[in-house]
């Protein structure tokens, strides 16, 4: 009984918050609204499909800001589709209150069909591929054949793909699925993040030849003195 109890926890606090479904009129909502718009205005001339989120070190809040954009083109009314990239310590899952018996890493093992490997959220438009199963090998399947394909079906299905990946100074799967995207967002945990990091984050993706088309900085604490909350005050 005990155990299940810790697993209930540990579950909760695995999950991440999906404020601009939860809390839609909240800053943090707007913020992502923003972002949307920016990262719709970063590539005029050319169609965005593919779109990863990463950081330079653990927790800083990629998965996080990947879910919450995924959210917010679904609710603009794109098809949006989420993979959980990071097959070391996946938790879209939890974020999304899926179960994780098939995904990603039973695809591209060809243990399920695509169709098996997807599933509904409650955000209208939203789609979302769960890591599945924690394999030996994440970096190797994330390379592989395999998946090109399935990006490339998914591509015809979806108007946006998002990838939440591990950080990209841990391990190299990252740069592997960067190269493969439109583009990348890098996201620093507003003055917790090591300066020097963020510059070898930025050197790695450059290395893989990625799109950085932007920053998200997060955990910023928005002065109460701000033109928002002057103008728009607090509605959360």
């Amino acid at each position: 009984m005990f155990n299940k109890k810790k697993k209930r926890m540990n579950a909760k606090s695995m999950a991440r918050s999906l404020v601009v479904e939860t809390n839609p009129k909240s800053v943090i909502a707007e913020q992502f609204r923003t972002i949307r718009t920016n990262i719709n205005f970063s590539m005029p001339d050319q169609e965005l499909k593919t779109l990863l989120v990463t950081s330079a070190e653990p927790s800083e809040g990629k998965s996080t800001t990947a879910a919450n954009i995924a959210g917010v083109f679904a609710q603009g009314g794109k098809r949006v589709i989420m993979i959980d990239a990071d097959m070391r310590k996946p938790t879209a899952h939890y974020t999304f209150h899926l179960i994780n018996s098939f995904g990603l890493s039973s695809l591209l093992t060809k243990q399920c069909t695509l169709d098996e490997a997807i599933k509904k959220t409650d955000v209208e438009g939203l789609d979302v591929i769960p890591s599945g199963a924690i394999p030996p090998n994440p970096a190797e399947l994330l390379a592989s054949n395999r998946m090109d394909a399935i990006v490339e079906e998914l591509s015809q299905k979806y108007d946006l793909i998002v990838f939440d990946t591990p950080p990209i100074l841990s391990v190299a799967d990252a740069q592997i699925i960067a190269n493969k995207c439109d583009a990348t967002i890098l996201v620093i945990n507003s003055g917790g993040t090591d300066k020097t990091n963020v510059l070898k984050a930025k050197e790695s993706l450059e290395v893989s030849k990625a799109n950085i088309i932007g920053v998200v900085m997060n955990n910023f604490t928005l002065d109460k003195d701000h033109y928002y909350y002057q103008y728009y005050g607090n509605a959360e």
